[in-house]
């Protein structure tokens, strides 16, 4: 496989509307030298037929509970522990100004 030139990453930059100095254009070069081997190396693979497609590397599981609809605490009790409350609400400091 070929490197990357320094070149190739300037004008990737230009396009990404990057400005890159010298050192970070020599940087890059190299980091993209590797990225680029890496996916070299995966389509390398020939035969994997035998492979099991997956999405994550260990599997997952969801743990959920049964959705039950119970009883809940009465609103006097809620809003009696709130620092603030108005018309059956929390009162809450104003965040954002009028004309936004």
């Amino acid at each position: 496989m070929s490197q990357i030139t320094r070149e190739e990453v300037a004008h990737l930059a230009r396009l990404s509307r990057l400005a890159l100095d010298d050192a970070e254009l020599d940087g890059l070069a190299a980091q993209l030298e590797v990225i680029l081997e890496a996916v070299a190396k995966i389509g390398e693979v020939t035969d994997a037929a035998d492979v099991t497609p997956m999405t994550h590397a260990v599997p997952l599981e969801n743990v959920m509970r049964p959705d039950v609809v119970r009883a809940s605490l009465p609103r006097e009790d809620v809003l009696a522990g709130a620092p603030a409350a108005e018309d059956d609400r929390f009162r809450v400091p104003r965040i954002l100004d009028e004309e936004s």
